[in-house]
């Protein structure tokens, strides 16, 4: 880094709330490397967040930053972008808070292929309150609300989000911590809606209650299940059947919204003198 860690971070909002091997602090040192590796000016960065585990990640650092309700980064997001276009908005948010109340924010702000980067916390379990399951959490896993295993089918929300019409769209996860950065910093470079899955171990809830007792096991898991799209290309779907796919996934140019908003704005104004 150009810069150290600590000149992004609010060094008196320490000790962080998150529990022994939470991944999350993998993901947001990732963050922070991404926005280090593109040199933005700390005053051009604006970091939103939701509710949940992830979300209290804003808290800790030394940006312009907004701790929403639950579900609606994303919505408020959207509002600090059309107001301040210029402005580089990263949205961290959790799988719960993106894909459960803020989902069908989250489809479209990537149907208007509005100009904000979003990274998905998935630890694959709601965390912060106690360990019930996600949207994001595997079938068959157990969770505080699935004490037998989990029967729903996750999302994909990599797929779901480049379908809804997406710039960009990458996965990452905590083991793989300097490509993640990377991808980070892909998606914050993209004129356009831009999404990075981040695949986050959480021993606590999840670990504990599926045969993963710390965080090293969980990594481990990481390493041993994760595939680079260029080995997955390779691949049959059986032998994908129990990996999951990291790089980048997907990418599209397509017009940015504030963009056409502000074509509309210099049309109307157009008009306006046309007819005075």
């Amino acid at each position: 880094m150009a810069k150290p860690i600590t000149y992004y971070l609010r060094k008196d909002k320490m000790p962080h709330i998150w529990c022994e091997g939470c991944g999350h602090g993998i993901v947001l040192g990732a963050v922070l490397r991404a926005i280090d590796s593109l040199e933005l000016d700390k005053n051009n960065v604006c970091v939103v967040s939701g509710i949940g585990c992830a979300s209290r990640a804003p808290g800790y650092l030394d940006f312009d930053t907004l701790h929403t309700t639950h579900g609606r980064a994303l919505a408020f997001a959207t509002g600090i972008k059309m107001m301040k276009p210029k402005l580089n908005v990263i949205v961290l948010a959790g799988d719960g808070d993106l894909a459960a109340i803020g989902g069908n924010h989250l489809i479209h702000a990537a149907r208007r292929n509005i100009n904000l980067t979003t990274v998905c916390f998935n630890n694959s379990i709601y965390g912060m309150t106690s360990g019930q399951y996600s949207p994001m959490t595997p079938t068959g896993k157990m969770a505080t609300t699935a004490p037998y295993g989990h029967i729903e089918e996750p999302f994909d929300l990599c797929d779901l989000v480049f379908a809804a019409g997406a710039s960009f769209v990458g996965r990452g996860a905590t083991y793989h911590a300097r490509p993640l950065s990377r991808l980070i910093a892909k998606a914050i470079s993209t004129d356009g809606f831009a999404f990075v899955e981040a695949i986050s171990q959480c021993p606590t809830y999840f670990g504990r209650r599926n045969k993963m007792r710390n965080a090293l096991a969980m990594l481990d898991w990481q390493k041993e299940h994760a595939v680079t799209t260029k080995a997955a290309s390779k691949l049959s779907p059986e032998e994908l059947a129990d990996k999951f796919v990291i790089g980048e996934l997907g990418t599209r140019t397509r017009p940015e919204y504030t963009k056409r908003y502000e074509d509309i704005i210099a049309a109307a104004a157009k008009e306006t003198d046309d007819n005075v």
